[in-house]
């Protein structure tokens, strides 16, 4: 587990990516690599799906969402994508409703792309397969 302290009181950050000196631009990190079309299985019970391909410059915002030009049930056969589950039409009231609910509009909060890194931190964490005996 690193430590988070100021190693040397030198006056840097210490933080997951390393010592920065506070006044130093730090280069940024290489870009991650995505598995193209590649189904990760869930590791846990209501996982939502992981996002099997890259999502740079995909705008989601108020005005535009770049999934649901894929993903929406309009647009899912066309294009050969999964469709967004019913429960994204159904809002706190408990009623279905022609569109996405707001409540399930911003995909990115729940859904993330499965890069090829390392932990950012040591864990225990283990896949919900592990509770099957």
């Amino acid at each position: 587990m690193p430590s988070y302290s100021n190693p040397g009181g030198v006056g840097g950050v210490a933080s997951l990516r390393g010592v920065t000196e506070i006044e130093t631009t730090r280069a940024s990190d290489a870009f991650k690599r995505y598995p193209k079309d590649h189904y990760v299985e869930a590791s846990y019970v209501y996982q939502p799906p992981l996002v099997p391909h890259t999502i740079r410059n995909y705008e989601v915002s108020l005005n535009v969402n770049k999934c649901l030009s894929c993903h929406s049930w309009k647009n899912a056969k066309d294009m050969g994508a999964t469709k967004i589950s019913v429960t994204h039409y159904v809002n706190r009231q408990e009623q279905v409703l022609s569109d996405v609910s707001p409540r399930r509009y911003f995909c990115l909060q729940c859904h993330v792309p499965q890069a090829d890194a390392k932990p950012l931190v040591e864990n225990t964490f283990l896949s919900v397969d592990s509770l099957q005996k």
